[in-house]
C-alpha cells in the first residue's frame, strides 16, 4: 500500500492539474445538446447561415478530439476562437487526488464549483481495466438521497445533482488521463493503462440515484452515445438504479441504455429495511416496470445486483425465491460479496454460502458472476464512493474488501 501511494504522489507531482476556468459564471459548451449549443452562438453574434456548421465544429472537437482549451481548435477562425473564449469554457475539473490501485484500478477525486451548494462539492469516479475492455464509472449526484442501510456512499447526505456537463466531464477527464482520444498525442503525465484497457463501457453508478437526476443523466448519456462525438454505443452504457420505478419507464422510452437493479432482497419487507426506496416502489411495481423496459432479450438483459449478506439474504430459500421473482424477465444476477465499512452491522456472507447460491441459480438458466475483488486498496468499490469529507482514512484501507464494477453492457 505504502508503495502505491508513493506512486501516487509522484503521479500527481507530474501531472498537469487542469483547473476550472478562472471565470466560473462562464456557461460551459460541454453537455448541452446541438440545439442548445446552436442558440447560445447565435445569441453571441454567429450568423444564423454558419451556426449548423460551427456546432459541428465544436462539437467534433469537444468529443471526438477532446480538447479543454479554444485555442486548439485548429480549423476554427482565430475570430471565433476568440469569440467562444470570452464568453464560454470547456475546462475539466480540478482532480483535487488520483490514486491507481494494484490491480489497475483508477480512482479520481474531482471537485466541481458550488453551483447552489454553498461550497465546491466532491465527486469520485472509477475505471476499472478487464480483459478486452475498460469500464469507468460515473457519478451523478453529490452524496445520496437513498440512505440504503449496506452502503457506505448512501451515509452521505444529497449534497446536489450534477450538471450534464459535469455528468459527462468524468467521462472526458479519464479519457485524457488514460490518453484516450484519437487522433491526440497522451497528454503529459497521464496514466496509462495497458495495451487495449481503455474506456469501452460506462455505468452510472457512482454516487446518487441516477434517476433523481434525470434530465441532466439523460443529457450526458445521449451525448455520449452520440455518433459523431464520444460514439459509445447504448448497449455499453449501463444505468444502475434502486428501483425509481416511473423513471425506468422513461429511461427505456428516452434513452435507451442497459438497465441495472439494485435488488438485494426478494422479500418486500427485507428490501424495505435494505433499500428504502422499496417502501414507495414496492417489488411487484419494479418488477412489472422490469418486464416492460423495451428491447429485452438474451443478447439484451437486465442486471440485477444482490450484495451478499451474511444471514440475511443469502439462504437457499432466498435464491429460490430470486429465481421466482425474475421469471421472464431475460436477466443476469450479478452476486456481490459486502464491502464493510466502519459502523455498518452487516458482514459478508461466508464463500461457500455465495458459491452454493450461485450455483443454485446458475442450474435455473439464470448467469450468476461472483464479482472479482477490485480496488481494494483505493476503496474503489461498489457502495464505497465517497466524497473528502467522510471518506475512511487510507490507513484503515486495507482492512476492507472491495467488489468493483465489473460486467456490464456488451463485451
Amino acid at each position: 500500500m505504502a508503495a502505491t501511494e508513493t506512486l501516487n504522489r509522484t503521479d500527481i507531482a507530474k501531472a498537469p492539474q487542469v483547473r476550472l476556468a478562472a471565470q466560473p459564471e462562464k456557461p460551459s459548451l460541454i453537455g448541452l445538446l446541438r440545439e442548445d449549443m446552436a442558440k447560445l452562438l447565435v445569441e453571441k453574434g454567429v450568423p444564423e447561415r454558419q451556426v449548423k456548421m460551427r456546432v459541428s465544429q465544436v462539437w467534433h472537437w469537444l468529443y471526438v478530439r477532446g480538447v479543454s482549451d479554444f485555442n486548439e481548435m485548429s480549423n476554427v477562425s482565430k475570430d471565433m476562437r476568440e469569440m467562444l473564449s470570452a464568453h464560454f469554457t470547456i475546462a475539466r475539473p480540478e482532480i483535487v487526488e488520483e490514486q491507481v490501485s494494484g490491480d489497475g484500478t483508477r480512482k479520481w477525486l474531482l471537485r466541481f464549483p458550488p453551483r447552489g451548494a454553498g461550497r465546491p462539492v466532491e465527486i469520485e469516479t472509477v475505471y476499472i481495466p478487464e480483459e478486452g475492455r475498460g469500464t469507468l464509472c460515473i457519478s451523478s449526484q453529490v452524496g445520496c438521497t437513498l440512505t440504503c442501510s449496506f452502503c457506505h456512499t448512501g451515509t452521505q447526505k444529497l449534497v446536489r445533482n450534477l450538471t450534464a456537463e459535469e455528468i459527462l466531464a468524468q467521462l472526458l477527464l479519464a479519457r485524457d488521463r488514460l490518453g484516450d482520444f484519437p487522433d491526440r498525442d497522451t497528454p503529459q503525465g497521464a496514466i496509462v493503462p495497458a495495451e487495449g484497457r481503455k474506456i469501452t463501457n460506462v455505468v452510472m453508478m457512482g454516487m446518487g440515484e441516477p434517476l433523481y437526476n434525470f434530465e441532466n443523466v439523460k443529457t450526458a448519456l445521449l451525448i455520449a452515445s452520440d455518433g459523431d462525438g464520444l460514439s459509445l454505443s447504448k448497449r455499453r452504457i449501463t444505468l444502475s438504479t434502486s428501483g425509481i420505478v416511473p423513471e425506468i419507464y422513461r429511461t427505456g422510452e428516452e434513452i435507451g441504455v442497459m438497465l441495472a437493479i439494485s435488488l438485494h432482497a426478494v422479500r418486500d419487507d427485507l428490501r424495505d429495511m435494505l433499500v428504502p426506496i422499496n417502501k414507495k416502489y414496492p417489488l411487484k411495481e419494479l418488477m412489472e416496470a422490469c418486464r416492460a423496459y423495451p428491447g429485452l432479450s438474451n443478447a439484451r438483459r437486465i442486471t440485477f445486483e444482490y450484495v451478499m449478506l451474511k444471514d440475511v439474504n443469502d439462504s437457499l430459500e432466498d435464491a429460490k425465491e430470486l429465481v421466482k421473482l425474475l421469471k421472464g424477465i431475460p436477466a443476469k444476477i450479478n452476486l456481490i460479496p459486502f464491502n464493510p465499512w466502519p459502523g455498518t452491522n452487516y458482514q459478508c456472507s461466508d464463500w461457500e454460502q455465495i458459491e452454493k447460491f450461485a450455483d443454485f441459480i446458475n442450474q435455473a438458466g439464470y448467469a450468476s458472476p461472483i464479482r472479482t475483488p477490485r480496488g481494494r486498496d483505493i476503496l474503489a468499490a461498489c457502495g464505497q464512493l465517497k466524497s473528502d469529507s467522510e471518506r475512511m482514512r487510507k490507513v484503515d484501507r486495507l482492512a476492507f474488501e472491495a467488489m468493483m464494477i465489473a460486467n456490464h453492457g456488451e463485451d
